[in-house]
């Protein structure tokens, strides 16, 4: 997730976008009753209940025929009242209604879960944030002439580290469609990337790459003597009852359990396009940064546990809200990413955080405004989720969750 991803919800923020008919599957459900964060006077709070009648548009017309997207999940929360709806097929073969309990690939969501259990592990004593990696992962990153200078661990929370991205197979889908299957170490990402020395100087900007939560990986599986994934589990995943999210095994290429296809759209000769089906591929190279699999009613259930401070404790809870004042390295312009999330402002001033996800196929969002009075979670299967566009189905989802 690049440039693109940096723009994409603001432009959502400010645009609106037109729907077709009516949605499937779709149902108010009586308010949550979380408690929230103790939030600063720049937010708002939503107090009506979800605009169902935007909603309902906003899944219209999802489909095999869409164009767009083949299915699309949602659930509206907080303490304002509560939505939830499902729209398109799990197969565009069959026809088959799509899942609202379906599992799917979570994509960039996972830095959340890793940021919370760094964030955790600070809490804990077990990692000082303004301390250096190196201290903790003590040749992980080259010094000398060309090397790394020190770099936090906050820094690599919220992308400041200055460590280059990691290769790849290629940018386009057929090159990454042609490696769908490899099986990519994560710590032979990291050598690859330190290998060619430091983009910028740690603190001076801020890059949004993978790179920096796959080093956060590592780093919990050193502090906490276990694997990455079992960490994970222990911490968040069986306490909050996250009964339905798991980390695909290396040689995994499945989603386990129930899922809804995903597609991508890949023109042919003539300027037709078809979709072809990524449903399986091996996601273990995106690990600690991307792997994560889920539904939307367990990632309801952690976003309201997280912005609750019943996840992380208050104190380090405000590295998730604080955005460190730099500028972005692609766009130029001032820095939106934190610790895990996102800040963004809809163009009525209404400010709120969250985290997106992209593998192909599948569309990924969790957040809400901070004192919990809305919250959205989405799974969209966009048939081009990669693409340089934001998907309208998920433009039409955001803007009509934080209506007011």
């Amino acid at each position: 997730m690049k440039v693109r991803m940096r723009t994409l919800i603001a432009t959502a923020l400010v645009l609106g976008v037109a729907a077709g008919p009516a949605v499937a599957n779709a149902a108010p459900r009586p308010a949550a009753a979380p408690v929230p964060v103790s939030a600063g006077a720049e937010q708002p709070v939503f107090r009506a209940p979800p605009d169902a009648a935007a909603l309902r548009k906003a899944l219209a017309g999802v489909g095999a025929g869409s164009g767009d997207a083949t299915a699309a999940l949602v659930r509206v929360g907080g303490t304002s009242g509560s939505w939830q709806g499902s729209s398109g097929v799990a197969d565009i073969r069959t026809g088959r209604p799509a899942s609202a309990q379906a599992r799917f690939r979570a994509g960039s969501v996972t830095k959340t879960f890793t940021a919370a259990v760094v964030l955790q592990l600070a809490a804990e004593g077990k990692v000082d944030l303004d301390q250096p990696v190196q201290r903790y992962l003590p040749g992980l990153l080259p010094q000398g002439p060309g090397g790394f200078e020190p770099v936090s661990v906050r820094q690599l929370l919220n992308y400041t580290s200055g460590i280059r991205p990691a290769d790849g197979p290629g940018d386009s889908f057929e090159a990454q469609y042609a490696h769908r299957f490899d099986v990519v170490d994560p710590h032979a990402l990291i050598a690859g990337a330190v290998a060619k020395g430091p983009e910028f100087r740690p603190g001076e900007k801020q890059h949004y790459l993978n790179i920096d939560y796959t080093v956060l990986g590592v780093l919990i599986e050193k502090l906490t003597g276990t694997t990455y994934e079992k960490a994970v589990s222990a911490r968040i995943l069986e306490p909050l009852g996250l009964h339905h999210t798991s980390f695909p095994s290396p040689a995994q290429n499945r989603i386990p359990g129930p899922y809804n296809h995903g597609y991508q759209a890949v023109g042919r000769p003539g300027g037709d396009t078809s979709l072809v089906d990524v449903s399986e591929w091996n996601s273990w190279s995106n690990w600690a940064a991307g792997d994560l699999i889920s539904t939307t009613a367990d990632l309801e259930k952690f976003t309201m546990a997280l912005f609750s401070g019943r996840l992380v404790p208050k104190a380090q809870l405000e590295e998730m809200f604080t955005v460190p004042a730099v500028k972005d390295f692609e766009s130029g312009e001032d820095a939106v990413q934190t610790a895990g999330l996102k800040r963004f402002v809809l163009p009525d001033g209404t400010v709120a955080y969250g985290k997106t996800g992209s593998r192909y196929g599948y569309s990924t969002v969790i957040g809400g405004t901070r004192d919990l009075s809305r919250t959205l979670v989405y799974s969209v299967n966009s048939t081009d989720a990669k693409g340089q566009e934001m998907n309208k189905v998920a433009f039409g989802i955001v803007m009509a969750a934080f209506k007011k």
